[in-house]
């Protein structure tokens, strides 16, 4: 079954500096019908003014993922790391026993950004962070591994949690298959562009809640980027 989310049916919240949009129930935005899915509990489609940003506030026992659409995003927590993920990059926080951040766009234009909450099997371990460039060469026509909570996946940032999340490029025309399996939750979002999904059809930032599913395969109707959480 795939249920879609249409973008307009979001919730969300426009603060000036973010223009921010839910997919789940978030911060002032309360659907009961969009608590979680699975074991993912947020996902945030989040538009950040140049300049702008999140200032440093706390979080503990969360698997933080952020994929980078547009612009660039720069990190600082309490460890002490700092670092800039670019557009079609991937950062990975774990919350773990506690960790404040602070998340800033300095660059010249709007940073567009996917942030990805997802409950973690293993909890009270020391935080960290992690970030990690994805030839953007490597999703073109296929599904790559970019954070996984499984051993198998040893190129991609590691999570603690029973999940993954995975991206890929797609031109027009073009279809990537991926074995998300029927017993397990799947949750996908066009970045850019109209694809369908098992003859579904998506518009750009639309999401689709996906169960049981033996298989996810996406066709673009025009040139598009996909993110996809398979979740527990």
């Amino acid at each position: 079954m795939i249920e879609v989310r249409p973008f307009d049916s979001l919730g969300g919240a426009d603060h000036g500096w973010l223009k921010a949009k839910h997919h789940f129930s978030f911060a002032s935005y309360y659907d009961p019908n969009r608590m979680s899915w699975g074991n993912l509990r947020v996902w945030n489609d989040d538009e950040i003014a140049s300049n702008s940003g999140f200032p440093p506030h706390p979080h503990s026992d969360m698997e933080i993922i952020t994929y980078v659409r547009d612009g660039a995003i720069t990190h600082e927590d309490s460890l002490g790391n700092k670092g800039r993920t670019e557009a079609g990059d991937v950062q990975v926080m774990s919350a773990g026993t506690g960790i404040r951040h602070a998340e800033y766009n300095i660059e010249p234009e709007t940073t567009r950004i996917f942030q990805i909450w997802i409950e973690p099997t293993r909890r009270g371990e020391k935080p960290s962070w992690g970030a990690k460039p994805f030839p953007k060469g490597e999703r073109a026509g296929q599904f790559v591994v970019l954070a996984s909570g499984f051993e198998d996946d040893t190129d991609a940032l590691p999570i603690r949690t029973d999940a993954r999340v995975v991206g890929a490029t797609l031109k027009a025309g073009e279809s990537a298959t991926y074995p998300l399996g029927s017993a397990r939750r799947g949750y996908l979002v066009p970045a850019k562009g109209v694809v369908e999904v098992n003859g579904v059809r998506l518009n750009a930032r639309d999401g689709a809640a996906i169960t049981g599913e033996d298989a996810l395969t996406v066709t673009a109707v025009n040139d598009a980027e996909i993110v996809l959480v398979d979740a527990a």
